[in-house]
């Protein structure tokens, strides 16, 4: 991973444990939390390199946001809508994305189709609203997926706009992940140019590059798989870290000393640890293929989103591993193993890694007959 990210991927996994009681309180990132995330390279990771972002490998993505996951989730997961919304600028107008994602913006928002559009001479006029905006209250790009009305076939395409063109509906009262302020976010009648919409499953993206080849959708899941395994690995050192400390009621050996809870640090380690080498080996197949050929096959995609999904799953079960082992001592909010434990189960129902990927691509390597635009 590039130093850079590297060293803001830390520094944010700090600030982000040491604010995470008063994000979660608030429902949003703590203010400093926001705003070194706005500062850092992390959200423009997969901007274009010609519109003044990183243009990262995705690979060093998923490594970033496993490091902040490591500190706090709810961080990590506004970092990963930031990076993976600003793919959206390799398919807008190049001017409008300079100024809607290069560094300091932060982006966000929902592609589901939630909202309607109609096309105005060069403008679409936008009604909508999106639950899951993830990082609305600091983001400064949002956008909404639209159904586009009135125009022939149906089609879905994501509209962008400034963020403080929506409205904030205040949902967000939820289980875990809840510093990321996942609100509802609203507009009517807004009129967005042609040019500052995008479909991410018909459309080009308009810059070349390997990074460019991958698949928006499995870029997300990548995303979400880093953040999962984050919290997994943060989940072990927090076990590990009470186990040599912990001794039981009426014992007079520490937690560590238990053969079933080294089975279970030993599992999860394993777990984690596979979960992570078969995303790294999807990542770099499809890298090589991207650079050799420009683009990705069924098969590539798939793995990309296999892997994901698996290690999102992998993941919570090392959680729950954990936050077992903990036994009374994780129930408590003060314990860093019952915020790991919500937030892992937010996380992973998330539809990009939920079971019905698992079917998407049990269907496709037996040859059935798929609907793979998700992909």
């Amino acid at each position: 991973m590039n130093a850079d990210l590297a060293s803001a991927a830390v520094g944010l996994a700090v600030l982000g444990a040491e604010h995470a009681e008063e994000s979660e309180r608030d429902r949003t990132l703590e203010p400093g939390v926001a705003q070194a995330l706005a500062a850092s390279p992390i959200p423009s990771m997969l901007v274009p390199a010609a519109l003044g972002g990183g243009e990262r490998e995705p690979g060093e993505m998923v490594a970033a946001l496993s490091a902040i996951a490591k500190g706090d989730g709810s961080a990590a997961w506004c970092a990963m809508v930031a990076a993976t919304s600003g793919l959206v600028s390799a398919y807008v107008d190049p001017d409008f994305a300079r100024d809607a994602f290069a560094p300091p913006a932060i982006a966000g928002g929902v592609y589901a189709p939630m909202g309607k559009a109609a096309l105005d001479g060069d403008e679409y006029v936008v009604s909508g609203r999106w639950p899951f905006a993830s990082g609305c209250r600091h983001a400064t790009t949002l956008m909404g997926g639209a159904l586009i009305t009135g125009n022939g076939r149906p089609a879905v395409r994501a509209m962008v706009f400034p963020a403080d063109a929506a409205e904030v509906h205040e949902t967000w009262d939820v289980t875990g992940l809840r510093g990321t302020g996942s609100h509802d976010i609203e507009v009517s009648e807004l009129r967005v140019p042609m040019g500052h919409s995008a479909s991410l499953v018909s459309d080009r993206p308009r810059h070349d590059g390997p990074l460019y080849a991958f698949p928006a959708f499995g870029l997300l899941a990548l995303g979400i798989a880093g953040v999962a395994m984050g919290i997994a690995a943060g989940a072990i050192e927090d076990l590990v870290a009470l186990a040599v400390a912990k001794k039981p009621g009426g014992s007079s050996r520490t937690l560590a000393e238990r053969p079933i809870v080294q089975s279970a640090v030993a599992h999860a380690e394993a777990s984690v640890g596979s979960a992570r080498a078969f995303v790294d080996e999807a990542i770099a197949e499809a890298d090589a293929m991207a650079g050799a050929e420009g683009t990705l096959g069924t098969d590539a995609r798939a793995k990309l989103r296999l892997a994901a999904t698996h290690a999102t799953r992998a993941s919570r079960s090392a959680v729950d591993l954990m936050y077992e082992a903990g036994g009374g001592t994780a129930i408590y909010a003060r314990s860093p193993l019952e915020r790991r434990f919500r937030d892992i189960h937010t996380a992973s129902a998330h539809m990009m890694v939920s079971p019905a990927s698992l079917e998407l691509m049990g269907r496709i390597r037996m040859g059935l007959d798929t609907d793979n635009s998700q992909l």
